[in-house]
């Protein structure tokens, strides 16, 4: 795992299931804190994976995932107890922002000439009630202009996977028309990413990008719905320098 560019001045990194410390059935990679991992396996997968993202590990904000709307800004990490919230951003150059997921999208956002990054959880409750736009509306209170920021969907449950019932289809796709889907296998389901492009793409922004991997098909990465209990990956997000 290494970190890439994703606009100038912008690095982000996305983990994987290996290479981490945890025992079956978190193997080994798990950087979730909100599962029954041993938290000591947990922080050791923290630590080895920003060693290897060139990060410091204190320099890292994690949050308190809830499947909400709210954002806020950091400067620094939260320290003992994280906020429930689902999307952070912030200005510092060098504090990574991370996402975790096992089938909910990690969404990042960077505009380079504001400076400005941030990081969302983006499952189904959160994207039906816009947490990526929420994080690009906050975001413009630093300068970001949609027009130029990228954004960067992550690994997530397809729409060829993601089977939901009947109703729950009907209820999302009231609200946002590209989360319709159908399974291969002929039943209803969400396509949660194409419903995130769509969101942002109407917010204003022109350069979506998606990691093209589905967590259930992929077995490098965990996944909550194929894998039950499971652990967690992780996107980051950082201003790379001064």
């Amino acid at each position: 795992m290494e970190a890439q560019l994703l606009v100038p001045g912008v690095r982000y990194a996305v983990s994987d299931r290996s290479g981490g410390v945890s025992p079956e059935p978190y193997g080994s990679r798990n950087l979730g804190g909100a599962t029954a991992d041993d938290y000591a396996n947990v922080l050791r997968n923290r630590d080895l994976t920003a060693g290897q993202l060139g990060l410091a590990a204190d320099r890292v904000v994690w949050m308190r995932q809830v499947h909400s709307p709210d954002v806020q800004r950091v400067d620094r990490p939260w320290g003992a107890e994280a906020p429930p919230l689902d999307g952070v951003w912030t200005t510092e150059p060098g504090l990574a922002l991370a996402s975790l997921g096992a089938d909910c999208a990690a969404v990042l956002l960077a505009d380079p000439v504001a400076r400005v990054v941030g990081a969302a959880h983006s499952g189904r409750a959160g994207t039906l009630t816009g947490v990526a736009v929420n994080l690009l509306a906050a975001m413009a209170g630093a300068g970001a202009d949609p027009a130029r920021t990228t954004a960067l969907i992550g690994p997530a449950a397809c729409g060829r996977c993601y089977e939901v019932p009947a109703a729950m289809r009907e209820e999302a796709a009231a609200t946002v028309p590209e989360t319709w889907s159908t399974t291969s296998w002929g039943t209803p389901a969400l396509d949660l990413p194409a419903g995130i492009a769509a969101e942002l793409g109407r917010a204003g922004v022109t350069d979506v990008r998606r990691d093209p991997r589905c967590t259930i098909e992929d077995h490098g990465l965990f996944s909550h719905r194929r894998d039950d209990p499971t652990g967690r990956f992780a996107a980051y997000v950082w201003l790379a320098g001064d």
